[in-house]
């Protein structure tokens, strides 16, 4: 197949590229600058210049493709106080692949979030669906984004084989500078590693190679309207987290309670107070899912999140 990918030069886009071509497609990844488009360059791809924003772009390249990955999201601006810009973006992406795709049966898969999905206990795929997407944007950032995934699945009437990947918080591997690199960083700047409350919280994880192979399964053989897991690890409590960080760094892990939270960790406090595991065993059951590198604990005890960038 000819692979439109958003997001291919990012930290998961870039492990599904080399997938993608090494299962014998072609890939045009989607470059904002002049640096992604020279990494696309290298690994292969073919590049169209252009953002979220520009939908003539996005259109025309899915109309021109096979099939449609949705990797990229504004995560620049959404973590700092624009998440509903960015989700508003990613909606108005997403209408416009279904414009271009409508009635083709082609593959269209939206990278979506599982954190806070079902709070307090264990998430499953068919959780957080609806029958039919908002007629209009939710106002609430997050909602919004729910929504948006909700409307990609509503794809499937228009003959789309459309699917949506929930990633957990934390894809994690050699490289990473999200979630796990953050809480690192805390822990160096604040001389301690910690953790809101008792660290019971739970996240769900996978290594970005896993997580690569599970959207090529989707783009080749999801059905219509299916909600996949990306988790190889259900639920990772983050006092493990923690003691895993003190330990490499020779800090004493501690409590930060609810209170402090948002002065220790800054703007991972409320996520880092989520309790919200995921399970992925209807996601291995329909695409033969099978996870095979490091779970989150085994990649930390590597020592490549700890080395001074």
């Amino acid at each position: 197949m000819r692979v439109f990918v958003t997001g291919a030069s990012g930290w998961i886009g870039s492990a599904l590229v080399p997938e993608l071509m090494g299962a014998g497609h072609q890939v045009v990844g989607l470059a904002r600058s002049d640096a992604s488009s020279a990494a696309l360059t290298r690994a292969g791809a073919e590049v169209v210049h252009g953002t979220l924003d520009d939908l003539d772009v996005l259109r025309d390249a899915a109309a021109a493709s096979d099939g449609v990955v949705h990797l990229a999201f504004k995560h620049e601006i959404a973590f700092t106080g624009g998440f509903q810009s960015a989700a508003d973006a990613d909606r108005r992406a997403v209408e416009t692949f279904g414009e271009a795709l409508a009635g083709s049966a082609r593959p269209f898969v939206l990278a979506s979030g599982l954190l806070g999905l079902a709070p307090g206990r264990v998430s499953v795929e068919e959780d957080g669906r609806t029958p039919d997407a908002l007629p209009a944007p939710p106002t609430s950032g997050p909602q919004t984004r729910m929504g948006t995934a909700n409307l990609a699945l509503t794809l499937a009437d228009r003959d789309i084989r459309s699917s949506v990947v929930r990633l957990p918080p934390t894809v994690h591997g050699e490289g990473d500078h999200g979630f796990m690199a953050a809480l690192v960083g805390i822990a160096r700047d604040k001389g301690v590693s910690g953790y809101v409350g008792d660290g019971s919280q739970r996240w769900p994880a996978a290594h970005r190679i896993d997580v690569a192979h599970l959207f090529r399964l989707a783009l080749e053989s999801a059905p219509a309207g299916s909600v996949l897991h990306a988790t190889a690890d259900q639920g990772v409590p983050i006092r493990s987290i923690a003691e895993v960080i003190g330990r490499h760094l020779n800090l004493r892990t501690r409590s930060v309670s609810a209170d402090d939270a948002a002065e220790h960790f800054a703007w991972l406090a409320g996520l880092l107070a989520l309790d919200s595991p995921a399970s992925s065993e209807l996601t291995r059951e329909l695409l033969e899912w099978r996870p095979t590198q490091p779970g989150l604990v085994e990649d930390l005890e590597k020592g490549h999140y700890f080395r001074e960038r």
